[in-house]
């Protein structure tokens, strides 16, 4: 399939809205990034606060233009706000925090950067019950900047941990790693987020280590995530772990369209040599005229792009359904298209999305 590849003036047109809108979100007072921005009526307003996503933020903002991170950060600086985040790191036993952070806090050459490792190990990922995607944090963390003894083997424990819970009938990770016990109805059920993020650490892994393993998992699950994308350029949300089928597609986020599947996968081809371009253009594509809503989630006259398109549905009833119904049998699939159609907008946008933006866009 021929797909037009998105051009430099969008890349730099998706740029200036991911800055503009992070200008936006972020609370000076609290020297922290709001938890989103959303719709009320015709106004547009900020809802509570994320220190996860001021740390997504941070890296993001490597390498941007003083000028332009002066701006998002209302004259404040990253090291300050990274320092802010270092300061109660100690508190937190959020492993996605400490793995955020610690990321953020070595992008930036924090001198207080330690403080982060330090609790993240004082944590045990490597043993702990945690989330694949926070491991996959963990480990890309440990990857950035130096690598004494003590972190090279812890990260060399991740790497393996995530490796072991690959399932290679399916070429896909599961949402919990294959050492934690997980509730039966749903251990079958992995999504988008639990196959991009241990995609860019195993690539950053293979880039630094040279392991071969890590590479051809990369590779492998990079593949399969391609070829289950949707005819429109959907990076569909959940899938079947056992036999590598989607079981609900819906919702398609703009966050994995144009910022997570191509940070993943530009990465995945600086440090493996595996091009996945025709996919990540396909992606874009969808974000600029979606067919489910015969328009984009890109909304120029207000300066946001909106979270997602979901199903007219309550709640996420047709997620459970299908869960439950595939759990029951495999091949069990509950067709939903004519009683929850898909096209409802999400008008909610977050700052990580606009942080992995930059990131994945970084210089153009």
């Amino acid at each position: 399939m021929v797909v037009n590849a998105i051009t430099d003036m969008q890349i730099q047109e998706l740029r200036a809205v991911a800055r503009r809108s992070l200008a936006r979100m972020y609370l000076p007072d609290r020297g922290l990034f709001a938890f989103r921005l959303c719709r009320k009526v015709d106004d547009l307003c900020l809802e509570g606060i994320s220190r996860r996503y001021t740390a997504i933020v941070l890296t993001g903002l490597v390498g941007e233009a003083s000028q332009d991170v002066a701006t998002i950060l209302h004259g404040n600086t990253p090291h300050d706000v990274c320092g802010d985040l270092l300061k109660s790191i100690d508190q937190s036993d959020d492993l996605g925090e400490v793995a955020l952070t610690l990321w953020a806090a070595r992008a930036h050459g924090h001198p207080e950067a330690n403080r982060a490792r330090d609790k993240l190990k004082a944590l045990h990922p490597e043993t702990g019950a945690f989330p694949t995607v926070e491991l996959a944090w963990s480990l890309k963390a440990l990857l950035v900047g130096d690598h004494p003894g003590d972190e090279t083997a812890l990260a060399e424990s991740l790497a393996r941990r995530l490796l072991y819970s690959f399932q290679f009938q399916s070429a896909l990770f599961p949402h919990w790693p294959a050492d934690v016990p997980v509730p039966w109805w749903r251990a079958h059920v992995t999504c988008f987020a639990d196959q991009v993020y241990p995609i860019h650490a195993l690539a950053h892994y293979y880039g630094i280590t040279g392991e071969p393993r890590a590479k051809t998992t990369a590779v492998q699950s990079a593949e399969k995530i391609c070829s289950l994308q949707g005819a429109a350029g959907q990076w569909w949300w959940h899938y079947d772990v056992r036999t590598g089928r989607v079981l609900e597609g819906y919702p398609v986020y703009a966050v994995h369209q144009d910022a997570m599947a191509p940070m993943a996968l530009f990465d995945l081809e600086k440090a493996c040599g595996v091009s996945c371009k025709n996919a990540v253009d396909l992606g874009m594509c969808w974000l600029l005229n979606a067919p489910e809503i015969s328009g984009s989630l890109w909304d120029n006259d207000a300066g946001v792009i909106w979270r997602k398109v979901a199903r007219h549905e309550p709640g996420k009833l047709v997620r459970g359904l299908q869960a439950m119904a595939s759990r029951v049998h495999p091949r069990l699939h509950i067709p939903m298209n004519r009683m929850f159609p898909p096209g409802c907008i999400d008008y909610e946008s977050r700052p990580y999305h606009m942080g992995w933006i930059l990131y994945a866009w970084r210089g153009g």
